[in-house]
């Protein structure tokens, strides 16, 4: 589209041309030729539509209409035909006024052309994602980014700010949303596909639509919070009405491949086929189900249509009603033998409610079908009312079978049943308590009985009739609850009660387990469950166990007092040590063993009290077991007996503990006593010595050990101290536990533990004392013959230096070396033996200074003497 320009010569003064006739005449005419042109161009355009019912046709028109008035309005702004509107607005010519008028029209739509086609030109991308993209794509980015371009659209657009513009472009979205869901969901090929991709595509269709509509109006929402004036209050039922629709066939098509799947392939699992004895009718229920969804394949109207709702509406009637029939078939094909039952439902009673609530299903569907004739008029309503019919035949057959099984059983089984005793023992009944401890009574209520009186209320509710026997036993089901409850209870009190007795206490108390095993006897030998005694027999087994349980909790009680001052005589601690303070001296081995037999001492007196109060305590239990207070009834002997073996092995315990905590003390690194290493005579040895440290350690252990001497024995059958026995006219023999307990090897072998350990300690520091051995040869040399030798030889002086030298050497020497050595448990002192190396050293000396002094007396007497006889002969 071209503007025609002047040929005329235009060169000059607009205000001269614009007086010249010839040229204004010219000049109007192209003025009208292009007032003419601009007016039909703009007819034009405003006329033109979008080529198609997507959001993009409309984008493809504004940009076309863009680039046709650009074109035109750029030509406008050419100079020359400027200077001809200028030359007539001059010359005030009339055609100037109709020609500014369109292209004041131009300018107008041009702008809104340009502004138009800038703004949706930024959807075009969305745009086509819409029609071209994936599925998760679509959902996940296309929809929200498109909306979110709209919404910018919206608010800053000068034109598709108003619901003319913008609700025709939202419907166009929503037709190609629309399109797009029926292109993935074509039902001409959708049910030849495999089921699991067909479900997906559906699934895809149905997310896509609702996706739509949801970030509409989230949108919306953001559009108002937005601050901007002007809301998106569009008309939902125009945007989403289609939408909705196509949504819920979507879900209609899932719901068949759901079922198809779900509730009618899985029946065809190949475990069915392996087992089946007829697999040829298994592939003929396949081919059923095929042609359940065939009528899908063929629709004769379109089912994304609003107008064909009720058409579609009677094709899923159908197939709901054909799925029912054949699911309810399969399903009682393949659980009759082993049907699922209700919460509660006994198994045959239960077996007829499933059937039943089964056939109730299909006949609902049936019931339906009649109601509508042109379904039952069907070739499929035929074969599904024939399927009907078997099927119901079978349920009924089923029924029938299942009841008259279960009376047979009931009429032969409940009779024994009542001769059942009410209790059964897990061993021989004649075995006395004593001998076997774990009897165990249990309820003889047999779960066949339970199930009959339940089978016969279910039956009953079902309206079937059930034997008078059963009857009569399930009216009572309340008393036999009740006995049940009540003697489960007795029992678990009772088995409770006998875990809580040892042996020694099952042997105190067999008279009472004897009586109660006599009462219970005739749970499992008398009564059974049609006798009358079953609610007097629980009472008095309730009654005798109570008796026997507050006894026993009794004797239980002082059996934790004994126990108690046991566990107090046990935990004594026998070797008690003196220690150092501060610093103090520690004390030497014969202070530290007799503070250690002192502490026994003390510790024995508070023990023996303890153990002397146990025979009054057993005493208590005599009292309640035989209501005698001698402390020899033969009725607690064995009692006597446990109670004493027990002291024994406390005593036992006691003795092996302390001499493994001694023991523990001998070799720990902290001294607890002291020895001294000192010279005597001619010998370094340990003082006091180690044979002697030994004896005492020996003593100590003895004394430990002895100390079971004050826990005197029971006379046989008792619990009363034994007297002192006369063995010969001045010889008395205590019976204590010293005999037993000073035999066990555990003892015997812990002291030797103990001993073996103290002689090694010694031997170290026996060791350490030959260090100091190099110095014997200042006492074992005789002082005297080496003095003489060296008086008579007239020793030179440097030899009595050399002497000299040494000594005080060694004297020096001695003071240097530590005066300390621990050993474990022992702290050997050596200042005693360094003082006596010192003083043997300093007697050398003085003895070799006094011998050099004589002889250098001698020495200068003689040379005083030589002197004077030289003066003399002078």
């Amino acid at each position: 589209i071209k503007l025609e320009m002047p040929t005329i010569n235009l060169d000059g003064e607009v205000t001269v041309l614009a007086t010249d006739p010839e040229v204004i005449q010219s000049l109007k005419s192209y003025a009208m030729t292009w007032q003419k042109l601009i007016s039909r161009v703009l007819e034009e355009q405003l006329e033109k539509v979008p080529q198609g019912y997507g959001p993009l046709a409309e984008v493809d028109l504004w940009c076309e209409k863009n680039a046709t008035l650009s074109a035109l309005t750029q030509q406008i702004t050419f100079p020359e035909v400027q200077k001809v509107l200028e030359i007539l607005q001059e010359a005030k010519s009339e055609c100037t006024r109709d020609l500014q008028i369109v292209l004041s029209d131009l300018k107008k739509h041009h702008m809104e052309a340009q502004d138009n086609a800038k703004f949706l030109s930024t959807l075009e991308r969305h745009l086509k994602n819409l029609s071209t993209s994936t599925g998760n794509e679509v959902i996940s980015n296309t929809i929200p980014s498109l909306l979110n371009g709209l919404r910018i659209v919206w608010i800053m657009s000068r034109h598709y700010n108003k619901d003319e513009r913008m609700v025709p472009f939202l419907e166009r979205i929503t037709w190609e949303i629309s399109e797009r869901a029926r292109r993935v969901v074509d039902l001409s090929t959708l049910f030849k596909e495999d089921i699991a991709a067909a479900k997906v595509k559906v699934t895809e269709a149905k997310n896509t639509l609702e996706h739509w509509k949801k970030c509409y109006f989230i949108t919306c929402t953001q559009v108002e919070e937005s601050g901007s004036k002007r809301y998106w209050k569009f008309d939902v039922k125009r945007l989403f009405e289609k939408t909705d629709y196509m949504a819920s066939i979507c879900q209609d098509l899932h719901d068949i491949f759901q079922v198809v799947t779900e509730e009618l392939y899985n029946i065809f699992i190949p475990e069915l086929i392996t087992v089946s004895e007829n697999p040829e009718g298994i592939d003929e229920l396949r081919r059923e189900v095929n042609i359940i969804t065939s009528p899908m394949e063929d629709l004769t109207f379109d089912p994304f249509s609003i107008k064909s709702a009720q058409d579609w509406a009677l094709v899923m009637e159908e197939f709901r009603e054909d799925v029912s029939v054949e699911i309810v078939k399969q399903i009682f094909v393949q659980n009759n033998k082993n049907p699922p039952l209700y919460k509660s439902h006994p198994p045959v009673a239960g077996a007829i409610s499933w059937s039943r609530s089964l056939f109730y299903r299909i006949k609902h569907t049936i019931i339906r079908f009649q109601e509508e004739e042109e379904l039952l008029a069907t070739e499929r309503g035929k074969e599904v009312k024939q399927i009907y019919l078997q099927v119901a035949k079978k349920m009924k057959e089923y029924e029938d079978q299942k009841y008259c099984q279960w009376r047979e059983r009931t009429e032969q089984n409940l009779p024994l049943l009542l001769k059942d005793t009410v209790l059964t023992v897990s061993s021989a009944t004649e075995e006395p308590v004593t001998m076997k401890k774990s009897v165990c009574f249990a309820l003889n209520f047999s779960p066949k009985f339970q199930e009959i009186i339940i089978e016969t209320k279910y039956m009953e509710q079902l309206g079937l009739p059930v034997p008078e026997m059963a009857r009569f036993v399930a009216l009572q089901e309340d008393k036999y609850f009740r006995y049940t409850t009540k003697l489960k209870a007795m029992l678990d009190r009772y088995h409770k009660l006998m875990e809580m007795v040892n042996e020694a206490e099952t042997k105190l108390l067999d008279d009472y387990i004897q009586e109660l095993w006599g009462i219970l006897k005739a749970g499992h030998k008398r009564l059974t469950w049609k006798s009358v005694g079953i609610g007097e027999f629980i009472v008095q087994c309730t009654q005798t166990i109570g008796k026997l349980e507050l006894l026993v909790h009794q004797i239980h009680k002082i059996s934790e007092d004994i126990s108690s001052k046991l566990q107090s005589i046990e935990s004594t601690n026998l070797y008690k040590f003196p220690r150092s303070k501060n610093g103090d001296k520690l004390p030497g081995a014969k202070e530290f063993f007799e503070y250690v037999n002192c502490e026994q001492a003390k510790d024995v007196e508070h023990m023996v009290r303890k153990y002397s109060a146990i025979p009054q305590l057993l005493i208590q239990v005599e009292g309640r077991v035989a209501n005698t207070n001698s402390g020899k009834s033969p009725k607690l002997a064995s009692y006597y007996a446990y109670w004493e073996n027990r002291i024994y092995l406390m005593l036992t315990q006691l003795i092996v503990k302390n001499l493994q905590a001694f023991n523990a003390a001998v070799l720990a690194n902290m001294p607890l006593l002291q020895i001294e290493a000192v010279l005597s005579g001619s010998e370094i040895t340990l003082q006091p010595n180690a044979g002697e440290i030994e004896k005492m350690t020996e003593q100590s252990i003895q004394d430990c050990v002895e100390i079971t001497k004050h826990f005197i024995r029971w006379m046989h059958g008792t619990c009363i101290e034994c007297p002192p026995q006369h063995v010969k006219a001045d010889e008395v023999v205590t019976f204590s536990f010293y005999s037993d307990v000073s035999q066990s090897p555990l003892i015997i072998e812990q002291a030797a533990l103990v001993a073996q350990n103290v002689q090694k300690i010694l031997a170290s520091l026996s060791k350490c004392l030959n260090q100091w051995k190099r110095y014997d040869v200042l006492w074992k040399t005789d002082k005297g013959t080496v003095l003489n030798r060296l008086a008579a030889e007239k020793a030179a002086y440097v030899i009595f230096d050399e002497r000299l030298q040494f000594h005080m050497k060694v004297a020096q020497e001695v003071t240097q070396q530590p005066l300390i050595k621990d050993e474990q448990f022992i702290r050997l002192q050596l200042a005693p033996l360094a003082s006596a190396v010192q003083e043997n050293a300093k007697d050398w000396v003085t003895s070799l200074g006094k011998l050099l002094n004589e002889i250098a007396r001698e020495e200068l007497f003689s040379l005083q003497d030589e002197i004077k006889v030289g003066v003399f002969s002078l």
